[in-house]
């Protein structure tokens, strides 16, 4: 991040985001086709609007995987694949089947998915067993010695595969594979953080509608869709609000292009090839305030769901916050903890970069952060600090046993309005 950048960014409070009108009447989704595009234009361009774009195939094409997993003509190269991973246990989901509004999946070695595509293709892209898709294969974490590919600048600010890669517990980062035919269905990704997604090659169809858009395409019970493409959707009984929805971005992404997925827009994707992609799950300081009320979102959910409880039970708060991360993924707790590893990274970064800590330090720490530079660790510092503030004006927080928590916020808000001092 440069100077001006920086300097701007720190006297934001909330970040400015455009509507969706708005960013309708002055854009399409942007192409972005050099590679001497900027992070800093990124940054302003989409990150901080919260806008989708398309890299071009020029940003993907040194990646070992484009050369290796993909034939001359252009199709999977199911030789190499097998070559690699054989007998690896992999994730198979069903898109003929519906579990809640997701598919069911089932644990498969590879080489047996691989036979089932071939069959698949063989027999004009049908098969008895329905249409089967590999997704959210943990490739990275299992086989990083291979090596296939390598994380764009643009999507490298990554907090939530840094944290969970700080406690070794899981990532976020994925492969897919699939079929002419699979498909995910509409959702919005984890915690509200943006994706990134590469076809390595094949073809996809998304269909995206912005923030907000998705509280028109729920039934009268307060479900969503699973389908955003079903007749159902047509019935005013059961879909009541449906006609107020805005028409979804339609973007067909090529064999080698990146899609940036913005915060909490909610999408569902095609193959309309036989198809393998990368795919990431990230956020950092930019839709960090998105993720905190997704949390108070879920966290009131969970509330109204056991209300009749609350004055029964001593421990309602405490019980709230267990289904809470049993449904999320993450509670309050941990979502401090959360931020505590990210702040203290950056405070380390700024300190080695100042001279006040031990030689050698530097080398220990990420080389994102020295990429990006110190300009950026403060802004991300900023950030924190603000939810900081936010959490502990928040009631539900303030409930929390603070012996349950990893460090007191004070103190690490403290830390970082001190490190701001001198950054500025």
């Amino acid at each position: 991040m440069d100077r001006e950048t920086f300097h701007t960014c720190c006297s934001l409070v909330k970040i400015p985001r455009q509507s969706y009108e708005q960013f309708r009447s002055s854009h399409f989704v942007d192409y972005i086709e050099k590679k001497d595009f900027s992070y800093s234009r990124f940054f302003k361009n989409y990150l901080l609007p919260n806008h989708p774009c398309v890299f071009s195939k020029r940003f993907t094409e040194d990646w070992n995987c484009r050369k290796h997993w993909v034939t001359e003509t252009g199709k999977p190269n199911f030789q190499r694949l097998l070559q690699d991973f054989e007998d690896t246990p992999v994730p198979v989901a069903n898109c003929n089947a519906r579990e809640y509004n997701a598919n069911p999946k089932q644990i498969l070695p590879f080489k047996e998915f691989i036979s089932y595509w071939r069959e698949y293709i063989q027999n004009g892209h049908s098969s008895p067993k329905g249409c089967l898709y590999l997704k959210d294969w943990h490739m990275h974490r299992e086989f990083p010695e291979h090596n296939i590919y390598s994380t764009p600048v643009f999507f490298s600010s990554d907090w939530l595969n840094e944290y969970w890669d700080t406690i070794e517990v899981d990532d976020y980062r994925f492969v897919y594979m699939g079929p002419k035919g699979s498909w995910t269905p509409f959702h919005a990704d984890v915690f509200r953080s943006y994706s990134w997604s590469a076809n390595v090659c094949g073809r996809k169809k998304w269909l995206l509608y912005p923030p907000g858009q998705e509280e028109y395409l729920r039934d009268c019970h307060g479900n969503l869709i699973y389908d955003v493409t079903a007749p159902v959707l047509q019935d005013k009984g059961q879909y009541p609000h449906y006609e107020k929805a805005c028409q979804p971005l339609e973007i067909i992404q090529e064999a080698g292009e990146i899609i940036f997925v913005p915060s909490g827009w909610h999408h569902q994707v095609y193959n309309l090839e036989d198809t393998i992609s990368i795919n990431h799950n990230w956020l950092n300081g930019c839709n960090l305030d998105i993720m905190w009320q997704f949390l108070q979102g879920e966290l009131s959910a969970v509330q109204r769901e056991i209300s009749e409880w609350r004055d029964s039970m001593d421990t309602w708060h405490q019980h709230c916050q267990v289904i809470m991360k049993s449904c999320t993924g993450i509670d309050y707790g941990e979502f401090s903890s959360f931020l505590k590893i990210i702040a203290n990274n950056r405070l380390s970064f700024l300190n080695a970069c100042s001279g006040t800590s031990a030689p050698g330090c530097l080398r220990h720490l990420s080389d994102t952060l020295a990429t990006l530079g110190p300009h950026h660790a403060a802004f991300d510092l900023q950030r924190v600090a603000h939810i900081l503030e936010c959490m502990l004006s928040n009631e539900d927080f303030l409930r929390l046993d603070p012996t349950s928590l990893s460090s007191q916020p004070e103190s690490l808000l403290q830390q970082i309005r001190d490190a701001m001092r001198s950054a500025l």
